[in-house]
């Protein structure tokens, strides 16, 4: 099915500019009409472009009346420019059928406009690292994203680690048989961790309440995992959560001296500070497999054994 894709740059600028090119080639062939905004490939110091031309792109994609908005990377620079985003022009857009689609830096717009205006926008690839890569982009990430404009996407599933179905059937708040549960009609809300952590204390992290919320992130040690979790912890964001959902955190390095102090530890430290579930193994993050997920959106979750759900039916 043909849809309208609006590629921009709302963060960093584009550096791997073959990416870029073979994201466009691979969404053209794929049969979509794929518009670049004209300031896609700028650049100014880190950024793509000044923080006007990034407002000016952002305001463009949602006046672009595409199918999609998809950002062609992440990196930073959307948190500074979050006080001058035209959210009820975005959230208009996305009314009138506009999918925004994005990932890592884009947490921050996606909490704001959540946050301002309650319009649900979409976890998922963006054009370089994922539509880019060299070869042929996962089929999963393929699929996923080709359910979201045709309309189909109706959940997520995966399997949960071995080691995570006892940490979840002894949590203090489980129901029913040894790993089994639900949760229903809980709003789906997160994404990168380091830029959800940085708006705390701000107007721009949502005030969701029995949610679910999703967390990632790279290039992170699990004792900059743990600290930013604390801060969330501290602030009384996970209290309000029904359940945390962590998905990928790749990209670190132990050091000796953590003797022991891994991933695994701080979702054990998690799981003992919160009454929310503590669900890991999302296909979700800075990784090639990665499903597309409905931010602000009312969700179900079900474990049965080691699968896991996120269902939500149709999001149109």
């Amino acid at each position: 099915m043909k849809k309208h894709i609006y590629i921009y740059s709302p963060s960093s600028a584009v550096r791997d500019k073959a990416s870029f090119k073979r994201g466009l080639a691979r969404l053209k062939a794929l049969g979509h009409e794929v518009e670049v905004d004209e300031a896609a490939l700028a650049s100014h110091q880190r950024f793509a472009g000044d923080d006007e031309t990034r407002l000016a792109a952002i305001h463009r994609a949602a006046a672009s009346g595409a199918d999609v908005a998809l950002i062609s990377r992440g990196g930073y620079g959307l948190t500074r420019i979050l006080p001058e985003i035209n959210y009820k022009a975005v959230a208009k857009a996305i009314s009138k059928g506009t999918q925004f689609v994005g990932l890592s830096d884009f947490t921050a717009f996606q909490s704001a406009l959540l946050a301002k205006t309650g319009a649900v926008t979409w976890a998922g690839p963006a054009l370089g690292e994922d539509f880019g890569v060299e070869g042929t982009p996962d089929d999963i990430m393929e699929a996923c994203f080709d359910d979201l404009i045709t309309g189909q996407g109706e959940g997520a599933g995966w399997q949960l680690p071995k080691n995570a179905i006892n940490s979840v059937a002894n949590s203090p708040n489980k129901t029913g048989a040894t790993g089994h549960f639900s949760i229903k009609n809980a709003v789906l809300w997160g994404g990168n961790l380091s830029v959800l952590a940085s708006l705390v204390g701000t107007p721009y992290l949502p005030a969701v309440k029995g949610g679910i919320l999703f967390l990632e992130d790279v290039n992170e040690h699990p004792y900059r995992v743990e600290r930013m979790l604390a801060q969330l912890l501290h602030a009384g964001v996970l209290a309000q959560q029904k359940a945390v959902v962590l998905g990928q955190f790749t990209n670190y390095k132990l050091v000796p001296h953590d003797k022991g102090f891994k991933l695994a530890a701080v979702v054990a430290w998690l799981q003992s500070r919160v009454k929310a579930r503590v669900l890991t193994g999302l296909p979700y993050g800075h990784v090639a497999t990665k499903v597309l997920l409905p931010v602000g959106a009312p969700i179900a979750l079900a474990v049965e054994g080691r699968d896991a759900f996120l269902l939500w039916g149709h999001q149109h």
